[in-house]
């Protein structure tokens, strides 16, 4: 079963909302965040990012960085008037992006769940990144962010969702990036309705947040080691999600940008792959479907042909695992996209145009735009207990940082 459980959410007011709310941590660079939360001393980034108010080239990972984060939040408290709910309650969080529209429910997931794998996943993290929101966690003592789950549709919960956006909204705005955020609290007998249709749904998946997940988890275990009054009950045994219908999810791609063409030059390369497969030239940015990758070279875009994978393995069938094994690895010598510093990824929000400027402004010496990956495809190889390659999956639009904080 799936455990959604209410939660007494620290949130700030209605007209804070917009300033405070902030794109997730791990989605911008130092510099963008600084960026972003220039002139807005409420911007979440000020607590999620704290390294962007020290001198620029502080080490993100040190202690100053984490002691700045507890003061930062204190102070937003004050000056957002961030206070906690009087009582438990889950809460219907909508997104909308151009025509496109998602709704999920908001609330804590259990971590029991998650450590059991009811919550499946389908990355690995890294324990730089675990080690650092674990810290920021622990400091904080809260979780400032959702991770973003998905569920199998159920009519039921659709039926209550429905009915819970026919109230007045607790938030509703339109952030600077174009995305609107409608937030709605459930009454104390809409908590108990919703809270029971999800006890059937067998499975929850991450979509994304993997990083907050594991550090959610492993938070707990020190945090529980520290109580000896501890109990199944305490706020730090759950973690904060928002949990859609698979349905309405949308995955972009994640695409592929490589620094240099290992010795060979733009013509070379492309006979090479000429010879390994059939190429296309003129061919769309975007690839049309699964199997196709377009290449951006020399100022043209090139299709490639992926073959067909030759057996039923999920992850071999992925895109970016053949690209991986069929192109970066023999033609450019990138054994571990995690590791190696020729390899970029660009989600695929900023479009194939960010590609062709990357690439004709010489900060790369190529670009594979990639077909994205589906939801069916994640949730299979979730199943299976399987791990997809690293960036297979860019999800839009992203939840924000601060609107719904989970004290633990």
């Amino acid at each position: 079963m799936a455990t959604i459980r209410p939660f007494r959410a620290l949130r700030p007011g209605p007209k804070a909302a917009a300033a405070v709310s902030a794109v997730p941590y791990d989605v911008v660079s130092t510099a963008e965040a600084r960026s972003l939360a220039q002139g807005n001393p409420l911007s979440f980034l000020h607590v999620s990012r704290p390294e962007i108010d020290l001198p620029d080239g502080t080490d993100p990972y040190s202690e100053v960085v984490y002691t700045r984060a507890a003061e930062s939040f204190q102070k937003l408290r004050r000056e957002a008037s961030l206070s906690a709910e009087e009582a438990p309650a889950l809460y219907v969080y909508r997104l909308r992006m151009g025509s496109s529209e998602q709704t999920g429910v908001a609330g804590c997931c259990a971590i029991d769940e998650y450590d059991a794998d009811v919550i499946r996943k389908h990355e690995r993290t890294r324990k730089d990144k675990e080690d650092d929101r674990t810290r920021h966690m622990l400091r904080l003592r809260a979780q400032t962010g959702p991770v973003l789950l998905a569920y199998r549709d159920r009519a039921e919960i659709d039926g209550i969702v429905a009915e819970a956006k026919r109230a007045a909204p607790l938030f509703d705005f339109t952030a600077s990036d174009g995305v609107s955020h409608t937030v709605w609290r459930l009454s104390e007998e809409a908590t108990r309705r919703l809270s029971e249709a999800f006890a059937p749904v067998p499975l929850l998946y991450i979509a994304d947040g993997h990083h907050r997940a594991a550090s959610a988890s492993r938070a707990r275990q020190e945090l529980r080691a520290g109580n000896p009054r501890h109990f199944a009950g305490e706020a730090y045994n759950f973690f904060l999600a928002v949990v859609f219908p698979a349905g309405q999810l949308r995955i972009l791609p994640y695409n592929r940008l490589v620094k240099d063409l290992n010795g060979r030059s733009p013509e070379t390369l492309l006979a090479e792959l000429k010879r390994l497969f059939p190429v296309r030239e003129g061919a769309p940015a975007s690839p049309a479907q699964k199997g196709e990758v377009s290449l951006y070279l020399s100022g043209r875009w090139v299709g490639l042909e992926l073959p067909k994978p030759s057996g039923a393995d999920a992850i071999e069938a992925l895109d970016a695992d053949r690209l991986q094994r069929l192109v970066l690895d023999p033609l450019f010598g990138i054994k571990d996209i995690r590791t190696d510093k020729r390899i970029e990824f660009v989600g695929g929000i900023r479009g194939t145009g960010e590609l062709e400027n990357l690439v004709n402004s010489g900060k790369a010496a190529v670009a594979f735009s990639m077909f994205p990956v589906s939801l069916a495809e994640l949730m299979a190889i979730s199943d299976a207990n399987q791990i997809m390659p690293p960036k297979s999956t860019w999800f839009e639009p992203k939840l924000r940082d601060g609107l719904l904080i989970h004290e633990i």
